[in-house]
């Protein structure tokens, strides 16, 4: 089978040769200040921060992911998604984290840390400590992206996951590190057309195989065993197949999901867009574009897992041959951890010479003409590997020449979150390790060398780790549960107790850190003779809840052992962010007018927050529901996306940018 035409090849060389060009130009003037160099120096228009924003949310690995639970689940899988994919943090950005974070007029989360404590031992140790998280975080985010990655591009070059990932994100690197935050936006900008274009092609062409909901729902009963595929009510509990048993009692684990993201969200906020944004008005403006582009991933991921319900109905009448093809494989390759899987799957179909010719004559003989193709959607449990669902879309149901465009439209989909998190992480590393306590006489053109040098680092060391993933929902489950756990509660605190400090913020975070790494290196190697203990540790909110535990205790302890934060500090956080929360006497070093016209502010932007989500949610089910043809429920969330939004209206979006005016201007950048 060809898996590109000479079309698809022009396509994709045009888009890396523009990229890279596009880095280049930008190249000089990324590189006049380390502002230029991170936030764009401040002066990118909100619309364009708002695409970046989008561009950079629309990972290749997370739509993989949510392929798969799309075709498993129908647009319940929505639902599951809650736990990242829905980006519900988004809504409490927009609310009020990101207009808080942007008035401390700092370039990074970890320098803000001097602004939030002092410049004290406690200051800089929370700086530290802040650094060093992000740092390790983004690591594992880019291993996820890696590994997503690779197992997409493998299904159309015939070399392994690995060397697919390392020749795509290198080509990424080049422009990332010569080009800065500026590179980031306009190369955001430039994709996000991409994006469009593959978003609107693929919609059209499932809508159009989609004769009405009873066919589709009769198709996916099928092919997926799923009773209830088209169904969008928020079902107690949904059958799952083999590997992703854990999502069953759907109510439960989704509605943990949304407690997830309304606690990460009240700590998050510390993004490049918003310290670079001009002001209050503009954060809340370039998160609201943000939140209604990321609707149009949605009906783009449900048409892949339209089309892919006909693709697997088509190659796989039969589904039982899966499950002894994959009894086969490792009767031949021995005992094979599932993280190796896809190497394996790999190295027999782009080398069958160097296995025995039965056992290559017994995979044709089951897979029929295509089995090269067909090897690639075997998942380690014997069944269809939901998670290359997407990537066999469009190898068996998009036409050659086409081929190339959606290609390119999810490479750069990857490439923009790859671009944000590199972006970021160097910039915590030159700005609060290297410039802050190696090197505070660099100068510009010397940080900026260090930046690339550090870029490399960051992304081999994330290659490293991605080689311990078992599978990209495997490592998803971890960053988000596991790691994230073990952060939030420091992250928290930090804006809603007064007596919080440097000290319980640095300790906590990094017992945090350390617990979740030790969780995980437990899951990879301490827990193979006691399945169930396995069973209970891949278990999502198992995972949350210990790590959190583990930093809720490191952060308690630290607080208490370390002196309270300046009062002086204090004054002048509360007086320029202007955050509700347990802040005490810091109150009344407000004048009376300006704590009345807070007040007014914080009740607005809490009460905005359940008719935000609710409008988020329903904007991303719309479109799916469109697609799939189902009218009824369509118009019924119709109904409730329309008083959701009449709500955050009236309540926030008419009074966005009319908050209270500080008692002092915004913090200048720590030094």
């Amino acid at each position: 089978m060809n898996y590109l035409g000479t079309l698809d090849y022009i396509i994709i060389s045009v888009y890396f040769v523009c990229l890279v060009g596009l880095g280049l130009y930008l190249k000089k003037k990324a590189s006049g200040s380390m502002e230029d160099y991170f936030l764009g120096g401040r002066q990118l228009p909100w619309w364009a921060l708002g695409i970046s924003g989008m561009a950079s949310f629309l990972d290749l690995t997370g739509t993989m992911i949510i392929v798969s639970f799309l075709y498993m689940m129908g647009p319940r899988g929505l639902f599951i998604e809650f736990r990242g994919g829905a980006v519900l943090v988004l809504a409490i950005m927009m609310l009020w984290s990101g207009k808080w974070h942007r008035r401390s007029g700092c370039i990074t989360g970890a320098e803000w840390m001097l602004y939030r404590f002092g410049d004290c031992a406690g200051g800089h140790f929370a700086r530290i400590a802040g650094a060093v998280a992000t740092i390790v975080s983004n690591i594992a985010m880019i291993a996820y992206l890696i590994k997503g990655s690779g197992l997409f591009v493998a299904m159309f070059i015939p070399i392994s996951p690995q060397w697919c990932a390392i020749a795509m994100i290198g080509m990424a690197t080049i422009y990332i590190l010569t080009s800065g935050f500026y590179g980031v936006v306009y190369t955001d900008i430039f994709q996000s057309g991409i994006i469009w274009v593959a978003v609107i092609a693929i919609s059209v062409m499932a809508f159009v195989k989609v004769a009405g909901v009873d066919q589709i729902a009769a198709l996916a009963q099928e092919v997926t065993g799923q009773g209830a595929w088209t169904s969008s009510s928020w079902s107690w509990k949904t059958p799952m197949p083999k590997g992703y048993d854990q999502y069953s009692f759907l109510f439960i684990v989704s509605a943990f999901y949304l407690f997830r993201n309304i606690i990460f969200g009240m700590g998050s906020g510390g993004e490049p867009r918003f310290f670079g944004a001009k002001n209050d008005k503009e954060c809340g403006k370039l998160t609201f574009l943000w939140t209604n582009l990321m609707m149009f991933r949605w009906p783009m991921m449900m048409a892949f897992a339209v089309l892919g319900l006909f693709m697997v109905k088509e190659l796989f009448p039969d589904q039982s041959i899966l499950n002894n093809a994959a009894v086969l494989v490792k009767s031949q390759v021995g005992q094979i951890d599932k993280s190796r899987w896809a190497e394996a799957i790999s190295g027999i179909v782009n080398a069958p010479q160097n296995y025995p010719p039965e056992f290559i004559g017994q995979l044709k003989e089951m897979f029929g003409p295509q089995w090269t193709t067909k090897m690639h959607l075997l998942s380690y449990e014997g069944t269809v590997d939901p998670e290359r669902i997407l990537p066999a879309v469009i190898l068996y149901s998009i036409p050659l020449g086409f081929r190339g465009l959606i290609l390119v439209a999810l490479i750069a989909a990857s490439l923009s979150t790859f671009g944000s998190f590199v972006n970021w992480t160097i910039g915590f590393f030159t700005r609060d390790v290297y410039q802050a306590y190696v090197r505070p006489s660099a100068s510009n053109t010397e940080l900026i060398r260090v930046s690339w040098l550090f870029g490399l680092f960051f992304v081999v060391a994330s290659f490293l780790f991605a080689y311990s993933v078992k599978n990209i929902n495997d490592i998803w489950d971890w960053i988000l549960m596991a790691l994230g756990g073990g952060l939030v509660v420091p992250s928290i605190l930090r804006f809603y107790w007064w007596r919080f400090n440097g000290g319980g913020f640095a300790i906590g975070t990094l017992v945090g850190l350390v617990g979740a790494v030790l969780f995980r290196i437990a899951q990879l190697y301490g827990v193979d003779s006691y399945p169930q203990a396995a069973h209970l540790m891949d278990n999502p909110v198992f995972q949350f809840f210990t790590t959190m535990a583990i930093g809720l205790t490191g952060t308690i302890i630290g607080t208490y052992m370390t002196r309270p934060t300046d009062q002086k500090v204090l004054e002048h956080f509360f007086r320029t962010t202007r955050p509700f929360g347990f802040w005490g006497s810091m109150v009344n070093s407000l004048t009376p007018e300006v704590r009345k016209e807070m007040k007014k502010e914080h009740v607005r932007d809490v009460f905005a927050l359940p008719f935000a989500l609710t409008w988020q949610v329903t904007l991303f089910m719309l479109p799916m529901q469109l697609l799939i043809k189902s009218y009824h429920a369509f118009f019924i969330t119709l109904g409730i996306f329309l008083v959701s939004l009449a709500g955050l209206y009236v309540i926030w979006l008419r009074k966005m940018g009319t908050e209270a005016a500080s008692d002092g201007s915004v913090h200048s950048s720590a030094k």
